[in-house]
This record gives C-alpha cells, structure tokens and sequence, in this order.
C-alpha cells in the first residue's frame, strides 16, 4: 500500500504524513491518506482510473452525490474522502439520490469507452437498440466462458430477448454496479455513489442491481417513485449479467446464483 500512498500524495503535490488501508475492494486496492499540510483523501488503482473519474464526474454532474476527483493518472485515482457512518435509515435518501441519477439521459445506448471488472471486460459500443445492446454485451459476452449446458440456456435466453425487454427505453445515466456496498451511508443519508461502471441504459438495471444481494426498504420505492408495469418479469434478465460477471470472477460458488435467476427468467 506504501507505493499506493506515495502516489496519491505526489499526484496532490503534498508530502504524504499517513497512510492507512481501507477494506472494501475486492478489485482494486484503496488506501487513506493524510498530507503533511492536514489535506486527507483515499487513493485507489483498478482496471483504468481515469475512466472511473470520469463516470464519478458524471454522477456528480447528474446531481446525485459521489466523491469528487481530486487527481487521475493511469495509475491512480485519488478522491474526496466522504463521511460513511452507517447507521439511520438512508433508503428515502438512496431513491432520491437514484433519481436523480437516472433523470439524467444520454444519447444512444452505452458509453464512450469500455470499462472492466477486474478481468472480465465490459463492452460499452453504443447502439441504438436496447435489446440487442443487452443480449450481445452483457449476456452473450459470457458465452465462451461458461460450461457447454449453461451457455446454451444464457445464449437462448439472449435471442429472445426482443420479446421482453422494451425496444427503445429512455437510455437513463447508470451507475452500472449499484449494490448496497457501493453505496456510503452516513445516518439517514447517502453521501456518495462509489465505484461506478457507468453507461447509458435502461434505469431498471440499477434498480434490479440494488435488489440482488439485499434489497432496501419500501421508504426507496416511495422516494424514488413507482416501478414501470412488468419490472418483476424484467428483474432476473438484469440481474443475471452481475451474477454471470460473479460467476467468472470468483468461481462456482455464484453457480446456484446464475441458475436461480434463468429459472425465474424462464430460461
């Protein structure tokens, strides 16, 4: 982590004075730092600190909170270090928060550059057509990597996809990797929206995200408004890219996961 650190403090133009872990990442390291001059911040390196930057930006900009960038090369991204608390209830605050997000729109479909979860890449051409975006970058992209009897439920669950995803949904700002650990919670309120995998899509991908692995309360919903008709049907055909990106980061164990979500998917 010292390398980490002394990076961080150089690309601030400080000396650094500490220099502490931060748990969290399981892709990427993070370390906390203190200047000599009292400054603090939270240094990180992962697959390209300069894309995160600018997905961070871009949240900011939609006036949802996330830290704010203070420093980005290829080898480090060194960010504001927000309050995180816990405690309190910030589900109202989270819905709002993700309104926000989502109230801001794109032009097509996806994101300037590609972006990627440790190994796995992620694809992020734009397009023009919602389901063909999502059958061919987030679920057919898995094909070569999964085991014969499982690629061919995923690659028929892809082809039909035109049938049950809407065509042309508003392409909403996503956070692209929205669970509850990527959120900072500080009482009964969010202060920040952290590790981003940003793109233009379908909102209900993040709001299908933030149900996979624990979902929050009804003061959400509430804040963030009602659900669109047939969301249940679309839930388990978004939340099976995470779970496919699981599967091939940290092994078998994420099997039952991807095979639960095709079967309520009807695949």
């Amino acid at each position: 982590m010292t390398d980490l650190a002394g990076l961080g403090a150089a690309l601030l133009g400080g000396r650094l004075a500490q220099a502490r872990p931060v748990g969290g990442g399981n892709l990427s390291r993070l370390v906390a730092i203190r200047l000599a001059d009292g400054r603090e911040a939270v240094v990180k390196d992962g697959p390209d600190p300069c894309a995160e930057a600018a997905m961070l930006r871009a949240i900011r900009e939609a006036g949802a909170p996330a830290p704010a960038v203070l420093a980005a090369d290829p080898r480090a991204l060194v960010i504001e270090r927000l309050p995180a608390g816990g405690g309190g209830d910030a589900d109202a605050d989270l819905g709002r928060a993700v309104a926000r997000l989502h109230a801001a729109t794109g032009p097509r479909y996806g994101w300037g550059q590609d972006y990627a979860f440790g190994a796995v890449a992620i694809r992020n051409g734009w397009g023009d057509d919602w389901p063909a975006f999502w059958a061919e970058r987030r679920l057919a992209c898995h094909l070569p990597h999964l085991e014969p009897a499982l690629a061919r439920r995923v690659e028929a669950l892809a082809a039909a996809l035109p049938g049950r995803l809407p065509a042309h949904p508003r392409p909403a700002l996503l956070h692209g990797d929205l669970w509850g650990g990527n959120v900072l919670r500080d009482g009964a309120r969010v202060s920040g929206l952290i590790d981003p995998a940003c793109y233009h899509g379908h909102a209900e991908v993040d709001l299908a995200m933030l149900s996979l692995f624990g979902r929050p309360g009804p003061a959400f919903r509430d804040a963030y408004g009602p659900a669109e008709p047939g969301f249940p049907e679309r839930e388990p055909l978004y939340q099976l890219w995470p779970a496919l990106v699981h599967l091939r980061l940290f092994g078998a164990g994420y099997r039952g996961l991807v095979e639960g979500l095709l079967a309520a998917a009807r695949a």
